[in-house]
């Protein structure tokens, strides 16, 4: 099979693609003809050794793919030849609460090997059924951006009707966010750079959207369309960079789901502020298989659909990793492999 690899070194000089035996898989295992994957800006980062420590090579990165069934390991029920499933993003983490083991192996980063190849063999109870009616590079969108924005508002932070949600740009993560949360029946206002991502973003169901470039205090601006009281939930993609805006327009009370590093991973925090407002701050690391199939049986409710900036061939990777690092993306940006 044909596979992308970072050895040798990080950064995008060291990937190539290159040849590997076909895998077989174990019991408990399933082996997946891999239709197509997603990018997200973690890559970006695990590529360019700027997500972990001393992070082991050779790697296939990746974390978010498709793929079909093409082979059950023994003792493997309950899935069939042909199915189009998506491996979960935390391979150890089924369901209940997070820890440290079940954090601890994350696709295409650290140990674990990522999607970026032809052929993928994981733990069948580490799969899920893509929602009726997706395509491999629909489904391919769902395991981190997806799955994260479902986490922070119908999981760890879950959001009643007519609640107002803060989203940051056009991502994959606040894209879905935004569908997300109209489904659920909030208001959404948005922050974005330009007047074509601004249209998008009202196309989607944004109730107002704030140019941050045009309003560098964009939090006193969502304040005050929030009737000066604030909203009830922000998305934080940008870290460093943004969180003190979040801050200015979080209502008292409410909650940041911080999600993201897109702006800086360091940031001094005005602790008398979040104290006097009582403001929770709630990390989210993606989410559960649970998670996973929950958000699944939503979109197939729903009729939910990622938004697809671009697609790229699979051996172009290097040239979706740049086109992700440019941040011009609106939404996902996904590659095609063989298995369609």
């Amino acid at each position: 099979m044909k596979t992308w690899v970072l050895d040798g070194g990080l950064g995008l000089a060291n990937l190539s693609l290159t040849e590997r035996p076909d895998p077989r898989p174990g019991p408990g295992e399933v082996r997946l003809e891999m239709a197509a994957a997603s990018l997200n800006f973690r890559d970006t980062l695990v590529v360019n050794g700027l997500y972990m420590r001393d992070q082991p090579l050779p790697l296939v990165p990746l974390s978010d793919g498709a793929g079909r069934v093409a082979e059950l390991g023994e003792g493997v029920t309950g899935l069939a030849e042909g199915e189009l499933v998506t491996p979960v993003f935390n391979q150890g983490w089924t369901a209940g609460a997070p820890s440290f083991a079940r954090l601890s192996r994350s696709l295409g980063a650290g140990r674990t090997q990522g999607v970026a190849a032809e052929q993928l063999v994981v733990p069948a109870a580490a799969v899920v059924r893509a929602p009726r009616g997706y395509t491999p590079e629909q489904a391919a969108c769902l395991p981190c951006a997806g799955v994260t924005a479902w986490a922070a508002l119908a999981g760890e932070l879950p959001v009643t009707p007519g609640a107002t949600v803060l989203i940051q740009g056009t991502g994959g993560v606040s894209l879905f966010a935004l569908q997300i949360a109209r489904a659920l029946g909030c208001r959404v206002v948005a922050t974005t750079s330009s007047p074509e991502k601004a249209e998008t973003l009202r196309s989607l169901g944004a109730a107002h959207v704030i140019d941050y470039k045009q309003t560098p205090d964009w939090g006193g601006a969502v304040r005050a369309w929030a009737g000066g009281e604030g909203v009830d939930q922000i998305i934080e993609v940008g870290g460093a960079g943004t969180l003190e805006q979040s801050l200015k327009a979080i209502r008292i009370g409410g909650a940041i789901a911080v999600i993201g590093v897109l702006s800086g991973a360091e940031v001094k925090l005005s602790v008398p502020h979040m104290l006097m407002g009582h403001v929770r701050l709630q990390g989210i690391t993606v989410g559960s298989r649970d998670h996973h199939a929950d958000f699944v049986r939503f979109i197939e409710n729903t009729g939910l659909a990622p938004v697809i900036d671009r697609r790229f061939a699979f051996d172009d990777l290097p040239g979706a990793l740049q086109h992700m690092i440019a941040r011009q993306h609106v939404g996902k940006i996904t590659l095609g492999l063989g298995a369609g």
